[in-house]
């Protein structure tokens, strides 16, 4: 592993703050390995593939340092609360031990809090008993900033380990403005993992001084390449930070 260090983080730092995101709808099984051994290349934190693709996923990155976690209820958050469950024991089964839900959106704007929390829940609940951990979705593109309260609110009381921003296909993904409030309203105890739009070093460094602790991302590669690049001096630093966390994955 190794130890080069750059802005006062360490190669390791940055890798496993990486989801390696996998959730496109037209990637093929080819594209999906390739995928998973570039993440145990990269020893990022996880990969993050669609339910079909966790029992593959876990056989190539078996013996990794690597985590294979999946999606629940994505993308919309609309599935009835026993098929999040069903779909989580199944996960699970298959091999994931990292679980992202997406909350019940409608729910949330119709000011049902209370049903909230208890979709949330029972995937805690299953998660919680195999091992494994859940981060909870919001689509903050179509939410309040009292709605991302509220949600961080129902998250945490419901045992969520994360609170995450978008799926990646909405209208806009993190912001840094969004992430700031996710952290300020969660305890610290509860970790905040943005998706949909860091692609760069320097937007994953800008999220990490947040409070970020997890980041969805589609250019792992682009990222850690120019962090060894920059730990070793062979690229110029950058101008200016200047990038934001907006858009999709």
């Amino acid at each position: 592993m190794t130890t080069e260090t750059y802005a006062g983080r360490t190669y390791r730092d940055v890798a496993k703050t990486i989801d390696h995101s996998l959730l496109r709808p037209e990637l093929d099984d080819e594209f999906v390995a390739d995928g998973c051994r570039l993440a145990a290349r990269y020893d990022v934190a996880s990969v993050c593939v669609k339910p079909v693709d966790v029992a593959r996923a876990a056989a190539i990155l078996a013996g990794t340092d690597v985590k294979v976690g999946t999606v629940i209820g994505f993308p919309h958050g609309s599935s009835v609360t026993a098929t999040k469950v069903f779909e989580s024991q199944r996960a699970l089964a298959d091999g994931a031990v990292e679980l992202d839900m997406v909350i019940d959106i409608g729910a949330l704007r119709s000011g049902r809090d209370a049903d909230v929390r208890a979709d949330i829940a029972a995937v805690v609940e299953v998660a919680h008993a195999a091992g494994a951990i859940v981060k909870v979705i919001f689509e903050n593109a179509y939410l309040t900033d009292d709605e991302k309260v509220r949600a961080c609110h129902a998250s945490e009381a419901a045992g969520a380990d994360f609170v995450k921003t978008s799926t990646g296909f909405a209208p806009t993904g993190a912001t840094h403005e969004d992430l700031a409030l996710m952290r300020r309203t969660v305890s610290p105890h509860v970790q905040v993992k943005a998706a949909g739009g860091v692609r760069t070093l320097d937007a994953l460094l800008a999220v990490m001084d947040l409070g970020v602790t997890r980041c969805g991302a589609t250019a792992t590669s682009t990222i850690l390449d120019d962090f060894r690049a920059r730990a070793s001096g062979t690229v110029p630093e950058p101008a200016a930070a200047g990038t934001t966390a907006e858009g999709g994955y």
